[in-house]
């Protein structure tokens, strides 16, 4: 009697079990066909919501549709060191051409090899900056003796699998805004000027020159000026990050690798 009544309980969750799979997917594919049948231009202004990696790189991996939208030029701005034919849309020569041409929120993305030579590039509108190789320094920009930075910040941006080496003064100048270092490398020539270098310089000045304003507005503005550095090799220079504004270096992280260091570390 008992033999028969445990048989009965496994048919019945082995059923149970079947059942919620098939419903599961049943849910997923009819959630797919469902954003099949949407049109291209729709698909591709949801896809704009995205984060370029690792969720619009994933999206492009579904299918030839989804990869041929997920690359579509209309999401990403390109710069090409060797273009010739300055007619084809979205692709630039220089990276700030291509940030002067770029929208708010738009990804702009560097072509690996070679070098791109950049100089005091104020960036004022929310951007991401990413480097076109595998790896970090397949995409190397130039900041030339002479400039203050390779790029100003103030606005809320990230840069991502990028090298800038600076030959004299500071790689990265953030004055307002979140700033993200995702995975990159930033160099300072050594030389015996070595000590006006620095690799990231913050100017912000934080919370404490807001304007009290009530409201959400206030609470977004307070939590404004930032800079996030993570798995990011830092070489050359007097230190690593100058402060310079009210803004404090914090959670230090430092892993030692057999080439160089890689840093993870916070300035609010």
């Amino acid at each position: 009697m008992e033999t028969e009544e445990k048989s009965r309980w496994k048919r019945g969750r082995s059923k149970g079990s079947f059942n919620i799979v098939a419903c599961s997917s049943s849910y997923s594919s009819s959630s797919s066909s469902l954003m099949n049948s949407l049109d291209d231009g729709c698909i591709m202004h949801i896809f704009s919501f995205l984060s370029p990696i690792p969720d619009r790189y994933n999206a492009a991996l579904v299918s030839r549709r989804w990869y041929y939208l997920a690359c579509h030029p209309r999401l990403w701005l390109r710069v090409d060191g060797a273009l010739k034919d300055s007619s084809e849309p979205g692709v630039f020569p220089s990276v700030e051409t291509a940030v002067s041409a770029a929208r708010p929120g738009d990804t702009i993305l560097i072509g690996a090899g070679g070098s791109h030579h950049v100089h005091d590039i104020q960036i004022k509108k929310p951007l991401c900056l990413l480097g076109g190789g595998e790896h970090p320094d397949e995409t190397t920009l130039v900041c030339s003796r002479g400039s203050e930075s390779a790029f100003e910040f103030l606005s809320t941006c990230k840069i991502s699998n990028l090298t800038v080496k600076a030959e004299l003064g500071c790689c990265l100048l953030h004055r307002s805004g979140r700033l993200t270092i995702e995975r990159c490398i930033l160099l300072c020539d050594e030389n015996p000027l070595d000590y006006l270098s620095c690799a990231i310089v913050s100017t912000a000045k934080g919370p404490s020159d807001v304007v009290p304003i009530p409201g959400e507005a206030l609470s977004a503005l307070v939590q404004a000026d930032s800079v996030s550095v993570s798995r990011t090799r830092i070489e050359g220079g007097s230190k690593a990050v100058s402060t310079i504004g009210t803004l404090a270096l914090q959670r230090v992280r430092v892993i030692y690798s057999r080439t160089a260091l890689l840093f993870w570390f916070d300035v609010k």
